[in-house]
């Protein structure tokens, strides 16, 4: 049978979700915990890799199994088996057409700035620290420009493998809440670093350094060495993906909020 399973986790210990053989992975954790349940060696396919230091509350993965297991056994066993920062949300049974990566209409990230002059004691791996002030309302009014299907080459890391930079936001918002900065991101689907180049560049208009028209500009030249510095990886959370109706898939999803 075919499962489909939601995996929330802290991306701090981990160098990415990418099993490797060199380091800690999150598909390395989660597929050594399902074996462990079904008695056999089982792999999964993921919505989207993240980065090393990346958060997912709505990572979703599929997997194939002929183990006969309840969905809440598959459940409770995999956590019982994960580390502390790894969970299982939810998990069920699946059409066999269903892909976690090739279904997905669209995937969601939330990214957070603290935003504040002292540095947290606290929120050293869940948000990025800019002491500097950032007017949001500039942030946001420059990130409109890249909403829609474009090349974005300008905002893609060297070593991104993907074939072409072409891809689809659906929406991009800036939005202030005291001391928190939220950029929230919806596209059909992401280039290595994308966010994070996105994120980078808004923080040097957030701060007066560059006109609200740069994003524009930065995003017509399809040069990366235009754009602003890639920020934290440990400020980026993986949200939520869509999927067509007929899978009858959850719709609830939770947004990072400090």
């Amino acid at each position: 049978m075919k499962y489909i399973a939601c995996i929330e986790y802290d991306g701090t210990a981990y160098c990415g979700w990418q099993r490797l053989s060199h380091a800690p992975s999150v598909q390395q954790e989660v597929e050594k915990s399902l074996s462990k349940v079904a008695n056999h060696c089982i792999e999964v396919t993921c919505a989207g890799r993240t980065d090393s230091g990346v958060h997912a509350y709505g990572q979703i993965i599929h997997f194939e199994s002929d183990a006969e297991r309840t969905t809440t056994g598959w459940m409770m066993g995999t956590n019982t088996n994960l580390p502390d920062d790894i969970a299982v949300l939810w998990l069920r049974v699946v059409d066999d057409e269903f892909n976690a990566r090739f279904s997905a209409h669209y995937r969601q990230y939330r990214y957070v700035i603290h935003n504040r002059k002292a540095r947290s004691a606290i929120l050293d791996t869940r948000a990025t620290w800019v002491f500097e002030h950032l007017n949001e309302q500039a942030m946001h009014e420059s990130a409109q420009s890249l909403v829609g299907e474009h090349d974005f080459s300008s905002f893609r890391a060297s070593g991104c493998q993907a074939r072409h930079a072409r891809r689809n936001i659906h929406s991009i918002d800036v939005s202030r809440d005291n001391d928190f900065i939220y950029v929230d991101i919806v596209a059909n689907a992401f280039l290595h670093h994308m966010v994070r180049n996105i994120v980078g560049t808004l923080i040097r208009i957030g701060m007066g350094k560059w006109p609200v028209s740069a994003m524009a500009e930065i995003l017509a030249e399809r040069d990366r060495t235009k754009a602003g510095a890639t920020a934290a990886a440990h400020g980026l959370y993986f949200v939520y993906v869509h999927y067509p109706d007929h899978f009858e898939l959850p719709k609830t999803y939770y947004l990072p909020r400090y």
